[in-house]
Order: C-alpha cells, then structure tokens, then sequence
C-alpha cells in the first residue's frame, strides 16, 4: 500500500493553525455567548478573528477570512443570514483593501488602521440601511452601541498600529 502525502510548506502551517483557531472561534462564540450570558458577538469577534490574521498571518490568509468567517458561520448555525454574512464579508475585505491602501497613503499604521475600521464600518451601516428599507434583511440598524464600537475601533486600530510598529523597529 502506498501512502500519500500533500507536502505543507512551513510558512503556510501558521495559517492553517490560525485559520482552524478562528473557525474554532467563531463556531463557538454562540455557545459561549448563550453559557456566559455575555453578548459577546457585541464585541465583534470576526473583525477580532480578522486584524489578529492581519497583524500574525499572511495577506492572503486575511483575505480568505473575509469569505470564510461569515460564510462558515452562516453554513455551521444559520446565523447571521446569507444575505447578512455577504455584507459582513464585504465590510471585512473593505476593512483590509483600506488598511493596506491608507497604510501605503498614511505611513502610519494606527490611523491607517482607525480610517480603515471606520470607512468599513460606515460602508456596513449604509448598505444595511439600505438592506432593512428595503426588505432584505430584518431588525435594527445597530446592534451594539455606538460608543463601544468606538471604544473598539481605538483599541483594534492600536494594536495593530502597536504590532506593526514594533515589527518595523525589530
């Protein structure tokens, strides 16, 4: 009998570990969300999921996220709908195709970063405006308050500026 082996290059086995954590992660947000009592999808995992590929995998990794993420989610528990899960992924690929443009632009990875969050986070809220007045998707507008998403945007714009300032300084 012959065995078959698929040959793994090393620098692509961080990403494979990365990417079965973040699927990990976001299957089992739900439940941890339902044990604890904690809303923690208010602290928006998938961008989490997302700016930690940024800043410890490979661009093109990040980029597979976008899609992968929402649409595992959607396949795995029905939620968040289709329709919802294709906004989300776009608003992540806008969040890192920003990131990269304005860090080229800035030369500054905290505010590339905050732009980046923010401009992606206004592309979401327009279309699901949209969305909702048009019958496509149902609910509120926000989900979480405004002022933790700001909150969240300094803290996830500062680590990454953190991360990639001392990545340059080493």
């Amino acid at each position: 009998m012959k065995t078959v082996a698929f040959p793994i290059e090393k620098k692509n086995i961080k990403d494979i570990l990365f990417d079965l954590a973040a699927l990990a992660f976001i299957t089992l947000t739900p439940a941890l969300s339902h044990l604890s009592s904690v809303p923690l999808y208010l602290l928006e995992p998938m961008r989490i999921v997302l700016l930690l590929s940024l800043v410890h995998t490979s661009k093109r990794n990040t980029y597979l996220l976008t899609i992968a993420l929402p649409l595992f989610s959607f396949l795995i528990s029905s939620h968040p709908s289709f329709v919802k899960a294709a906004l989300i992924s776009s608003e992540l690929a806008l969040n890192i195709f920003l990131f990269y443009y304005m860090s080229k632009i800035l030369n500054n990875y905290f505010g590339a970063a905050l732009v980046s969050i923010i401009a992606s986070k206004a592309y979401y809220y327009i279309i699901k405006f949209g969305m909702l007045q048009t019958g496509l998707l149902g609910g509120e507008l926000t989900a979480s308050p405004i002022w933790l998403q700001v909150i969240l945007s300094l803290v996830f714009a500062g680590y990454v500026g953190w991360f990639f300032k001392k990545k340059i300084q080493l």
